[in-house]
Protein backbone atom coordinates (compact mmCIF):
# COMPACT_ATOMS: atom_id res chain seq x y z
CA UNK A 1 0.00 0.00 0.00
CA UNK A 2 1.25 3.63 -0.50
CA UNK A 3 1.40 6.77 0.71
CA UNK A 4 -1.56 8.28 -1.34
CA UNK A 5 -3.27 5.20 -0.23
CA UNK A 6 -2.49 5.63 3.30
CA UNK A 7 -3.41 9.20 3.56
CA UNK A 8 -7.13 8.67 2.08
CA UNK A 9 -7.90 5.80 4.22
CA UNK A 10 -6.61 7.97 7.22
CA UNK A 11 -8.49 11.05 5.72
CA UNK A 12 -11.90 8.52 5.37
CA UNK A 13 -11.40 7.08 9.28
CA UNK A 14 -11.45 10.62 10.39
CA UNK A 15 -14.10 11.43 8.58
CA UNK A 16 -16.36 8.72 9.90
CA UNK A 17 -15.25 8.87 13.07
CA UNK A 18 -16.14 13.22 13.08
CA UNK A 19 -19.73 11.58 11.27
CA UNK A 20 -20.38 8.94 13.84
CA UNK A 21 -19.78 11.36 17.06
CA UNK A 22 -21.94 14.03 15.16
CA UNK A 23 -24.55 11.60 15.07
CA UNK A 24 -24.08 9.84 18.67
CA UNK A 25 -24.51 13.37 19.99
CA UNK A 26 -27.79 14.04 18.29
CA UNK A 27 -29.15 11.10 19.15
CA UNK A 28 -27.95 10.77 22.94
CA UNK A 29 -28.78 14.46 23.71
CA UNK A 30 -31.70 16.45 25.77
CA UNK A 31 -33.97 19.14 26.26
CA UNK A 32 -32.56 22.13 28.11
CA UNK A 33 -34.92 23.79 30.40
CA UNK A 34 -35.03 27.41 31.79
CA UNK A 35 -33.31 27.09 35.63
CA UNK A 36 -36.69 27.87 36.94
CA UNK A 37 -38.86 25.05 35.85
CA UNK A 38 -35.92 22.53 37.00
CA UNK A 39 -34.14 24.12 39.98
CA UNK A 40 -36.71 22.35 42.63
CA UNK A 41 -34.72 18.97 41.56
CA UNK A 42 -31.46 19.68 43.51
CA UNK A 43 -32.45 22.14 46.00
CA UNK A 44 -32.62 19.09 48.38
CA UNK A 45 -31.84 15.19 48.40
CA UNK A 46 -34.55 13.36 47.16
CA UNK A 47 -36.07 10.74 49.22
CA UNK A 48 -35.86 7.22 47.36
CA UNK A 49 -39.65 5.57 48.04
CA UNK A 50 -40.36 8.15 50.43
CA UNK A 51 -37.89 8.67 53.66
CA UNK A 52 -38.29 5.46 54.61
CA UNK A 53 -37.48 2.93 58.02
CA UNK A 54 -38.95 0.20 59.67
CA UNK A 55 -42.06 1.80 60.96
CA UNK A 56 -42.46 4.10 57.79
CA UNK A 57 -42.37 1.68 55.22
CA UNK A 58 -41.20 2.00 51.25
CA UNK A 59 -43.54 3.86 48.94
CA UNK A 60 -46.31 4.40 51.72
CA UNK A 61 -48.02 7.39 53.01
CA UNK A 62 -46.18 7.35 56.41
CA UNK A 63 -42.93 7.47 54.35
CA UNK A 64 -43.67 10.07 52.45
CA UNK A 65 -45.13 12.93 55.17
CA UNK A 66 -41.79 11.74 56.79
CA UNK A 67 -40.17 12.80 53.82
CA UNK A 68 -42.26 16.10 53.73
CA UNK A 69 -41.05 16.47 57.36
CA UNK A 70 -37.76 16.26 56.89
CA UNK A 71 -37.84 18.84 53.84
CA UNK A 72 -37.24 16.29 51.18
CA UNK A 73 -38.59 15.93 47.56
CA UNK A 74 -40.22 12.05 46.71
CA UNK A 75 -39.65 9.93 44.68
CA UNK A 76 -42.04 7.04 43.78
CA UNK A 77 -42.75 4.23 41.78
CA UNK A 78 -46.78 3.53 39.64
CA UNK A 79 -47.77 0.82 38.08
CA UNK A 80 -51.66 -0.50 36.75
CA UNK A 81 -53.21 -2.74 38.78
CA UNK A 82 -55.23 -5.41 36.55
CA UNK A 83 -58.33 -3.02 37.05
CA UNK A 84 -55.90 0.08 36.16
CA UNK A 85 -56.04 2.04 39.02
CA UNK A 86 -52.75 3.36 39.43
CA UNK A 87 -51.11 2.33 42.21
CA UNK A 88 -47.81 3.24 43.97
CA UNK A 89 -45.34 0.23 43.93
CA UNK A 90 -42.18 -0.40 43.43
CA UNK A 91 -41.98 -4.39 42.48
CA UNK A 92 -43.42 -5.87 39.72
CA UNK A 93 -44.65 -9.22 42.19
CA UNK A 94 -46.89 -8.49 45.83
CA UNK A 95 -44.84 -10.95 47.74
CA UNK A 96 -41.70 -8.68 48.62
CA UNK A 97 -43.47 -6.00 50.37
CA UNK A 98 -46.88 -7.93 50.93
CA UNK A 99 -46.23 -11.45 51.39
CA UNK A 100 -48.79 -12.28 48.85
CA UNK A 101 -46.96 -14.12 45.73
CA UNK A 102 -49.08 -12.43 42.71
CA UNK A 103 -48.39 -9.78 39.85
CA UNK A 104 -49.12 -6.47 40.58
CA UNK A 105 -51.37 -7.02 37.15
CA UNK A 106 -52.96 -9.87 38.08
CA UNK A 107 -54.61 -8.68 40.99
CA UNK A 108 -57.74 -5.72 40.81
CA UNK A 109 -57.46 -2.85 43.34
CA UNK A 110 -59.91 -4.01 45.70
CA UNK A 111 -58.15 -6.47 46.37
CA UNK A 112 -54.37 -5.11 46.83
CA UNK A 113 -56.04 -2.14 49.65
CA UNK A 114 -56.22 -4.85 52.15
CA UNK A 115 -52.67 -5.85 51.81
CA UNK A 116 -50.61 -4.46 54.70
CA UNK A 117 -46.81 -3.27 53.83
CA UNK A 118 -44.10 -4.92 55.09
CA UNK A 119 -45.74 -6.09 58.44
CA UNK A 120 -47.16 -2.46 59.10
CA UNK A 121 -50.64 -1.00 59.37
CA UNK A 122 -49.82 1.11 56.06
CA UNK A 123 -51.51 0.25 52.97
CA UNK A 124 -51.03 0.50 49.40
CA UNK A 125 -51.86 3.83 47.87
CA UNK A 126 -53.38 5.08 44.73
CA UNK A 127 -51.59 7.97 43.47
CA UNK A 128 -54.07 10.48 43.93
CA UNK A 129 -54.20 9.88 47.67
CA UNK A 130 -50.44 10.59 47.22
CA UNK A 131 -50.83 13.89 45.75
CA UNK A 132 -53.55 14.64 48.20
CA UNK A 133 -51.07 13.98 50.56
CA UNK A 134 -48.58 15.34 49.26
CA UNK A 135 -50.85 18.90 47.89
CA UNK A 136 -47.38 20.74 47.13
CA UNK A 137 -45.35 20.50 50.37
CA UNK A 138 -42.12 18.88 49.00
CA UNK A 139 -41.75 18.37 44.75
CA UNK A 140 -42.56 15.13 43.64
CA UNK A 141 -40.85 12.79 40.57
CA UNK A 142 -43.21 9.66 39.79
CA UNK A 143 -41.58 6.85 38.07
CA UNK A 144 -43.48 5.18 35.38
CA UNK A 145 -42.61 1.73 35.66
CA UNK A 146 -42.29 -0.31 32.38
CA UNK A 147 -45.23 -2.92 31.29
CA UNK A 148 -46.87 -3.89 28.26
CA UNK A 149 -49.81 -0.93 28.40
CA UNK A 150 -47.00 1.86 29.36
CA UNK A 151 -48.50 4.20 27.43
CA UNK A 152 -51.89 3.95 28.39
CA UNK A 153 -50.02 4.24 32.02
CA UNK A 154 -48.40 6.83 31.09
CA UNK A 155 -51.24 8.98 29.80
CA UNK A 156 -53.44 7.73 32.92
CA UNK A 157 -50.78 9.20 34.98
CA UNK A 158 -50.82 12.78 33.13
CA UNK A 159 -54.71 12.89 33.25
CA UNK A 160 -54.24 12.15 37.18
CA UNK A 161 -51.45 14.85 37.79
CA UNK A 162 -52.51 17.69 35.04
CA UNK A 163 -54.45 19.49 37.74
CA UNK A 164 -51.96 18.96 40.40
CA UNK A 165 -50.88 22.15 41.83
CA UNK A 166 -47.62 20.98 43.50
CA UNK A 167 -44.18 20.88 41.33
CA UNK A 168 -43.46 17.19 40.33
CA UNK A 169 -41.64 15.40 37.37
CA UNK A 170 -41.77 12.09 35.33
CA UNK A 171 -39.06 9.68 35.03
CA UNK A 172 -38.87 5.87 33.60
CA UNK A 173 -35.91 3.61 32.23
CA UNK A 174 -38.49 3.68 28.65
CA UNK A 175 -37.91 6.04 26.27
CA UNK A 176 -41.09 5.87 24.92
CA UNK A 177 -42.90 7.28 28.06
CA UNK A 178 -40.60 10.26 27.88
CA UNK A 179 -41.37 10.38 24.18
CA UNK A 180 -44.87 10.64 24.60
CA UNK A 181 -44.71 13.14 27.37
CA UNK A 182 -42.63 15.10 24.91
CA UNK A 183 -45.32 14.81 22.50
CA UNK A 184 -48.46 14.94 24.06
CA UNK A 185 -47.61 17.09 27.63
CA UNK A 186 -44.37 18.97 27.06
CA UNK A 187 -45.14 21.44 29.76
CA UNK A 188 -44.27 18.32 32.25
CA UNK A 189 -40.53 17.87 33.37
CA UNK A 190 -39.13 14.49 32.23
CA UNK A 191 -36.34 12.51 33.08
CA UNK A 192 -34.52 9.86 31.64
CA UNK A 193 -33.47 7.21 33.74
CA UNK A 194 -30.48 5.02 33.01
CA UNK A 195 -27.33 2.66 34.14
CA UNK A 196 -25.90 0.10 34.18
CA UNK A 197 -28.54 -2.87 34.34
CA UNK A 198 -26.53 -5.65 35.34
CA UNK A 199 -28.35 -6.35 38.61
CA UNK A 200 -31.69 -6.34 37.17
CA UNK A 201 -31.59 -5.95 32.72
CA UNK A 202 -35.50 -6.85 32.65
CA UNK A 203 -34.79 -9.51 30.05
CA UNK A 204 -33.24 -7.07 27.63
CA UNK A 205 -31.10 -8.00 24.86
CA UNK A 206 -27.35 -6.98 24.87
CA UNK A 207 -27.87 -4.37 22.29
CA UNK A 208 -30.98 -2.89 24.08
CA UNK A 209 -28.89 -2.61 27.15
CA UNK A 210 -26.40 -0.85 25.34
CA UNK A 211 -28.44 1.67 23.58
CA UNK A 212 -30.22 2.57 26.86
CA UNK A 213 -27.13 2.28 28.73
CA UNK A 214 -25.36 4.86 26.39
CA UNK A 215 -28.35 6.94 26.06
CA UNK A 216 -28.96 6.00 22.54
CA UNK A 217 -32.39 6.68 22.68
CA UNK A 218 -32.61 10.22 24.02
CA UNK A 219 -33.58 11.42 20.17
CA UNK A 220 -37.06 10.09 20.98
CA UNK A 221 -37.32 11.05 24.88
CA UNK A 222 -35.19 14.92 24.79
CA UNK A 223 -35.02 13.97 28.36
CA UNK A 224 -34.99 17.11 30.77
CA UNK A 225 -32.60 15.67 33.25
CA UNK A 226 -30.79 12.14 33.42
CA UNK A 227 -31.38 9.86 36.74
CA UNK A 228 -28.23 7.74 35.99
CA UNK A 229 -27.09 4.38 38.51
CA UNK A 230 -24.49 5.13 40.88
CA UNK A 231 -22.47 2.45 39.72
CA UNK A 232 -21.92 3.42 36.60
CA UNK A 233 -20.74 7.00 37.16
CA UNK A 234 -18.61 8.49 35.74
CA UNK A 235 -19.90 8.15 32.43
CA UNK A 236 -18.71 9.98 29.08
CA UNK A 237 -21.94 10.96 27.98
CA UNK A 238 -24.02 11.90 31.16
CA UNK A 239 -20.88 13.90 31.85
CA UNK A 240 -21.26 15.44 28.47
CA UNK A 241 -24.88 16.49 28.51
CA UNK A 242 -24.21 17.59 32.43
CA UNK A 243 -21.52 20.01 30.64
CA UNK A 244 -24.45 21.11 28.45
CA UNK A 245 -26.69 22.00 30.96
CA UNK A 246 -28.54 19.05 31.58
CA UNK A 247 -29.61 18.25 34.86
CA UNK A 248 -28.10 14.85 36.36
CA UNK A 249 -29.11 12.71 39.25
CA UNK A 250 -27.65 9.80 40.92
CA UNK A 251 -29.39 6.69 42.12
CA UNK A 252 -29.52 5.23 44.37
CA UNK A 253 -27.30 6.48 46.93
CA UNK A 254 -26.97 4.74 50.18
CA UNK A 255 -24.32 5.72 52.12
CA UNK A 256 -22.00 8.68 53.14
CA UNK A 257 -19.17 7.33 50.95
CA UNK A 258 -21.65 6.86 47.67
CA UNK A 259 -22.67 10.47 48.80
CA UNK A 260 -18.92 11.59 47.78
CA UNK A 261 -19.06 9.73 44.37
CA UNK A 262 -22.38 11.27 43.76
CA UNK A 263 -21.69 14.97 44.71
CA UNK A 264 -18.42 14.86 42.14
CA UNK A 265 -20.82 13.38 38.98
CA UNK A 266 -24.33 14.62 39.42
CA UNK A 267 -26.19 18.20 40.70
CA UNK A 268 -28.57 16.11 43.25
CA UNK A 269 -28.87 12.38 44.64
CA UNK A 270 -32.11 10.13 44.94
CA UNK A 271 -31.04 8.62 48.62
CA UNK A 272 -32.09 5.97 50.86
CA UNK A 273 -31.05 3.90 54.22
CA UNK A 274 -29.08 7.19 55.29
CA UNK A 275 -29.49 10.58 56.42
CA UNK A 276 -27.58 12.63 53.53
CA UNK A 277 -25.50 15.75 55.45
Amino acid sequence: MNKRSIKVISVDIIFLTVLATLIYEYISSGSVLEADKISYLKEAPIAHRGLFDESHPENSLAAFENAIQSGYPIELDVQFTKDEEIIVFHDENLKRITGYNKYVGEVKYEEIKKLNILGTDEKIPLLKDVLDLVDGRVPIIIEIKDSDNVIELSESVYNITKNYSGKYAIQSFNPFVLEWYKNNASEVVRGQLSGTFKKDSGGLRWYEKFALENLMLNYKSRPNYIAYELDGLPHFRVSSLRRKGILTLSWTVGSPKDLEKANRYSDNIIFDSFIPK
